[in-house]
């Protein structure tokens, strides 16, 4: 099968050569005045020019369209590979199953009420919170599960995960508009988190959403060291730590906007379980 450029410079040339030979043949039989030949031969340039405008336009978009229908499915297959890696993790860290559901549909709503509203930017927030824990699959299971507090060695050895994380990503070129929130997400905003110290916003956007929305879901639900807190000592704590951990003005935006944040989040969830 030939190439699409092929196929249309194929096309152009045979349809070039029966249009001259036979439009010369026709007015060599219809026209003997040669002011008339002369007309009609300019007539017949432009009617050339039109028709094989309009059906090269019709052979170009059908190839456009072919081929984006084509990219559309590979990013498709790139998405469900990132949802594979995230099962993987699922399977080693079952605690944290729906945790990666929840953070990725609440960052998405709080990034849109943020003023993203660019759909490749979404999406890219979209793939990076679905992929923020990616680096644990580096992490031993006897310190990735441990059921209690982790030790100083073992916190140091944790806290490498967004390093393999970014380093996963990074070796991958479609993934690389990601990596802000695999690597960043547990800077802070005074400075004081890492894995660089990163403070205020030169901690990236994306990141600095998703570690609010991060700590809110940790601190909601139960885990092997700890029981879930209450809603209203985690929106405290949130505001406690505006400032410090988080960004002040996405604070505020979060507790604002929170009710229906939380409402669209369960809505969602269920719409998922059915």
């Amino acid at each position: 099968m030939l190439r699409p450029q092929w196929r249309i410079l194929s096309f152009y040339l045979v349809v070039g050569c029966l249009w001259i030979f036979f439009s010369d043949l026709l007015v060599a039989q219809l026209v003997r005045d040669p002011v008339w030949i002369l007309r009609v031969q300019s007539i017949k340039g432009w009617l050339f020019i039109l028709i094989t405008s309009a059906l090269l336009f019709v052979m170009i978009r059908r190839d456009h369209n072919r081929m984006l229908a084509a990219n559309q499915a590979l990013v498709a297959s790139y998405d469900q590979t990132i949802r594979g890696w995230v099962r993987v993790m699922d399977l080693r860290h079952r605690e944290t199953r729906d945790h990666t559901r929840r953070v990725t549909l609440m960052t998405l709503a709080l990034a849109k009420r943020a003023g993203i509203q660019d759909p490749e930017a979404l999406k890219q927030i979209e793939r990076g919170s679905l992929l923020h824990d990616i680096g644990k699959v580096g992490i031993p299971d006897a310190i990735l599960i441990k059921p209690g507090k982790l030790d100083l060695q073992e916190g140091q050895q944790m806290q490498r995960h967004v390093t393999i994380g970014h380093q996963l990503i990074s070796d991958i070129a479609f993934l690389r508009p990601c990596a802000d929130i695999p690597h960043y997400h547990h800077e802070k905003w005074d400075g004081s988190g890492y894995p660089e110290g990163l403070q205020g916003e030169a901690i990236p956007l994306a990141a600095r959403l998703f570690a609010l929305v991060d700590v809110w879901d940790a601190l909601s639900h139960p885990r092997v060291y700890k029981a879930a807190w209450s809603e209203e000592a985690v929106l405290a704590y949130l505001v406690e730590q505006s400032g410090r951990h988080f960004d002040p003005q996405l604070v505020k935006l979060f507790i604002h906007h929170y009710p229906e944040l939380k409402a669209e989040l369960d809505s969602a969830l269920a719409q998922q379980a059915d």
